[in-house]
């Protein structure tokens, strides 16, 4: 990939070329998608499905096309099972309420004293919606415990997982430790358990090729955000015979077939789940982030961006860091695109993550500092937050370098 094809990455900072590191709270834009969206807002900027003039057909016919390349992206047998929300949050708040009001011949679904899974790992919007469902509904949430290595203990999960297990909600990708999960494994224990799986593929979409069809997932959310399209913009993929079964989430227009004040029957797939105006503008600029990724291929990314955090893992372990200690959280474990870390004084104390992370932005160097709304992972990690520096495919080793020599100077100056 071309850094000139990212206006932002020519900016400067503080006087200092920009090295963006801050890739898992949100992607640059190439060119082709900010051009995207000046284009449709000039040439179809129309209201979508119901309009019979010309601007509203050709919108109609974009937004749709969008979401067939959004379900060949990730394998998905059908552009049915496509449903496009704000974004990942939204995507699992929609579905944790859909899911609790599922009924089955007058009955909830989802019974009292049932069970739903998640891990220690999760963001939190992969925890708190599912609390509210347990709250709502009576259900007990459990939690899949770490081994010593910050792995997802598979041994305990297995344990966890009984007749009454639900729903099982995992992180493909820790959006703070970066690493990949054993999430085929889990879907087929889970599944074994007669439990549904809902995959956050928020951290995984943009460095992993994705293929729900052979995965088997029962669910998957990401945002376009993360790669490389615009904001405002998520996905719910759903099984079609799941979608066809669970109520919408939000009630509106364009998610109806019939509405009387007596009763309202909903909209065929996906539009049952999108209430209101759609997003037809982002959707346009999404297709066009997924297309100019397709370019070089998920599978080639990877293996580029594979190969560049082990190159920053090992230069953040040889860096002359004076007197400071540097601790790598999951060291060595296989990873897409994350690595948090902190440094530690003589005296063993930790170097509060912000004061590096300001130090670094005063050299031009973006990286992200806190809890990273993973507060649960991060006690467990014993620490007020961490240094998180997450990669993308437009980084390379000019990037890692400048982001060390930052660092040694930082720590020069705070240890």
């Amino acid at each position: 990939m071309n850094k000139s094809d990212f206006p932002i990455l020519k900016e400067q900072i503080h006087g200092k070329p920009l090295v963006y590191l801050d890739n898992a709270a949100t992607t640059q834009k190439p060119q082709v998608v900010i051009d995207a969206i000046s284009y449709a807002y000039s040439h179809f900027n129309a209201n979508i499905h119901r309009g019979v003039h010309h601007l509203s057909q050709v919108a109609t016919a974009e937004h749709e096309h969008a979401r067939q390349l959004t379900a060949n992206f990730i394998g998905a047998g059908s552009a049915k099972e496509i449903v496009f929300s704000k974004g990942t949050t939204d995507s699992i708040n929609m579905l944790a309420w859909s899911l609790g009001e599922w009924k089955y011949n007058g009955q909830y679904v989802l019974k009292e004293g049932e069970e739903i899974i998640v891990s220690r790992v999760e963001h939190h919007s992969n925890i708190v919606p599912w609390q509210m469902l347990c709250e709502r509904r009576g259900l007990k949430l459990k939690v899949i415990p770490l081994n010593d290595d910050l792995t997802l203990d598979i041994e305990a999960f297995k344990k966890l997982l009984s007749n009454r297990t639900r729903v099982v909600s995992i992180a493909h990708v820790s959006n703070v430790l970066g690493i990949i999960n054993p999430i085929e494994e889990i879907i087929k224990l889970s599944h074994q358990a007669g439990a549904l799986v809902c995959v956050d593929a928020a951290q995984s979409a943009p460095h992993l090729p994705i293929d729900v069809g052979a995965l088997d997932c029962d669910f998957l959310v990401f945002s376009a955000h993360k790669i490389y399209g615009p904001t405002g913009l998520g996905v719910l993929y759903g099984k079609e015979s799941l979608l066809s079964n669970i109520p919408p989430a939000e009630g509106g227009g364009e998610m109806i077939e019939h509405v009387s004040f007596e009763k309202t029957t909903y909209n065929t797939l996906p539009y049952k789940f999108e209430a209101g105006t759609p997003d037809f503008i982002g959707s346009y600029a999404f297709g066009k982030a997924i297309e100019y990724i397709q370019k070089t291929g998920l599978e080639n990314i990877h293996r580029y961006e594979t190969d560049l955090v082990g190159k920053l893992e090992e230069s953040l372990l040889e860096a002359k860091l004076g007197s400071c200690t540097i601790k790598i959280y999951g060291q060595g474990q296989k990873k897409a695109g994350v690595i948090s870390f902190n440094l530690f004084d003589s005296n063993n104390r930790l170097v509060h993550p912000y004061d590096i992370g300001t130090l670094l932005d005063q050299q031009g160097v973006a990286v992200r500092t806190g809890h990273h709304c993973a507060e649960p992972l991060i006690n467990t990690l014993g620490v007020p937050g961490t240094i998180r520096a997450s990669l993308a495919l437009y980084n390379d080793e000019n990037d890692v370098n400048q982001m060390i020599k930052a660092l040694e100077k930082a720590a020069q100056m705070l240890c």
